[in-house]
């Protein structure tokens, strides 16, 4: 039976709340992918080209610096990653983390937040960021469904 990972960035609580339904669903091990300087309210402020995110999303060579723990991937065999989406894609934090670890011959499930926007390019924008692994197409999950929903979901996916 393969071991398995829910790995996810939230700003706001919305994904980490939706990671945590997830871990309960599929009986996986929860990480948090912590950012090194939390991102304050005005550094989420979209309509501000100047904030924070805004800066970091129109530059692709961003790489926001990781806080927190590091962790052993090499437990894992799939990993189910969890962020909202913004500008379309993932935060480049979640490729920080990515680049960081090897997961060669693992499976990537990306699951995305999100109040309006699909999950889009999202898989495809990851993959450079983790050579060698299987990264899925992924799910636009709206943080509300409930636990039958993401049985379903993650029922149909092949490790």
């Amino acid at each position: 039976m393969a071991k398995t990972l829910v790995a996810y960035f939230s700003a706001s609580g919305v994904t980490a709340k939706l990671a945590g339904e997830l871990v309960k669903t599929i009986k996986a091990d929860l990480y948090e992918i912590t950012p090194a300087q939390k991102y304050t309210r005005e550094d989420l402020d979209w309509n501000n080209k100047n904030s924070r995110s805004s800066v970091e999303m129109t530059n692709p060579d961003s790489r926001p610096e990781l806080g927190g723990e590091p962790i052993d991937i090499s437990q894992y065999d799939a990993i189910y990653l969890g962020f909202p989406i913004w500008w379309g894609v993932a935060p480049h934090i979640v490729n920080t983390f990515l680049e960081k670890y090897d997961f060669s011959g693992k499976t990537i499930i990306p699951f995305a937040t999100s109040g309006g926007s699909g999950i889009g390019d999202a898989a495809e924008h990851l993959k450079p960021s983790a050579p060698g692994a299987k990264i899925r197409e992924g799910k636009r999950l709206g943080g509300m469904e409930d636990m039958e929903a993401l049985k379903v979901w993650t029922d149909g996916i092949e490790i």
